[in-house]
């Protein structure tokens, strides 16, 4: 049976998914709605379905795939490799993430509940300091977030890079993080659901 994926492509949680899906040669379809959603206490995307499987939260999608297709280059066994992984994984979702939030949805979505230029500031600095973050990992790593290797961490916070780059503001150079970004974008399935001009 083939997995289901509910929810916009433009979300960046569902986009996540699929990118996971293609790194994973996992077939699957995407609808933007489907009744299933309502599995989610929280009425947000993505929501998959997996025969009577239903799953929810992105991050615990992307592990669950990851596991369901023995993928250990991408999510490690070895405790201490999967902890890297993982720890860069929730590192997106909670300190990454909450960073370029406010800003995010000012200067791109222009959603009107985010315009006080203070809390925009803010973002803005919260936002440049995470990369600053990233690009000492990714200076030390020479490579991927985790380390070597491309993993399942490199999924979301793939993802937040590209938002850095779209958004339209004044960036200070963080050169790892171009050279990831660059190596990333060889990667067909993030140009197919990453760099891909959504926002």
């Amino acid at each position: 049976m083939t997995l289901r994926i509910i929810g916009k492509a433009s979300s960046i949680n569902v986009r996540k998914v699929l990118w996971a899906c293609e790194e994973l040669d996992l077939a699957c379809e995407r609808s933007d709605d489907g009744p299933e959603r309502a599995h989610n206490p929280n009425g947000l995307v993505p929501v998959i379905v997996d025969g009577d499987f239903v799953l929810w939260e992105s991050n615990t999608i992307l592990r669950y795939l990851a596991g369901r297709q023995g993928a250990s280059a991408l999510l490690p066994s070895e405790p201490r490799a999967r902890a890297e992984v993982e720890k860069w994984i929730d590192w997106q979702a909670t300190e990454f993430n909450s960073a370029w939030r406010y800003a995010f949805m000012a200067l791109v979505r222009k959603n009107p509940a985010f315009d006080d230029a203070r809390q925009i500031e803010a973002s803005l600095r919260d936002w440049t300091r995470m990369l600053g973050i990233l690009n000492a990992r990714l200076t030390e790593t020479k490579a991927y977030v985790a380390g070597p290797s491309f993993t399942l961490a490199d999924i979301p916070i793939g993802l937040s890079v590209n938002r850095w780059f779209l958004t339209p503001m004044q960036r200070p150079s963080f050169p790892a993080v171009d050279a990831y970004y660059e190596c990333l974008s060889e990667r067909p399935a993030f140009m197919k659901h990453g760099r891909n001009g959504i926002d």
